[in-house]
């Protein structure tokens, strides 16, 4: 996957860094209960675009590994940080599509009072500080990867 001969995943990787966060953020913000009326759209809107632009980063990240047989060259230190940076990567995206169809749950549902609104509540925040600590760890891993110099 390219644009004008560029790979297309160290351009998506920018749009899942600041906005799954970002996101993430936005869901932890709205459990105030004074701002919960206010971002209860944005946030809907919000976990859409987050989990589009993380699937985009790890289906373009998969492509791009795909297209260079240096990555499928026998073991090495480089390989390796690969390897874990994709296996974070893969556990990002499955987390985001868990947070994002909780933070629908949630926007759709928007229950006013009771167990139901506690649960979301509760999987919405752990949702969002498990995204935010996920992107924020497999960014370093393919920066370290990528730009190696990185003690580890």
């Amino acid at each position: 996957m390219e644009i004008n001969g560029l790979p297309l995943h160290p351009l998506a990787v920018h749009a899942a860094v600041v906005l799954a966060p970002l996101v993430g953020v936005l869901a932890l913000a709205s459990l105030v209960p004074s701002w919960r009326d206010r971002l209860r759209w944005p946030l809907v809107v919000g976990a859409l675009v987050a989990i589009g632009a993380v699937v985009l980063a790890f289906v373009s990240g998969n492509s791009f590994r795909n297209a260079n047989d240096f990555f499928s060259t026998p073991p090495s230190q480089v390989t390796r940080k690969i390897d874990h940076h994709h296996a974070l990567a893969l556990t990002t995206v499955r987390v985001t599509v868990g947070f994002g169809a909780v933070a629908l749950l949630s926007g759709l549902l928007h229950p006013k009072d009771g167990p139901l609104r506690w649960l979301l509540g509760a999987l919405l925040a752990a949702g969002a500080i498990a995204v935010i600590v996920l992107v924020a760890l497999t960014g370093d891993a393919g920066a370290r990867a990528v730009w190696g110099g990185f003690n580890g």
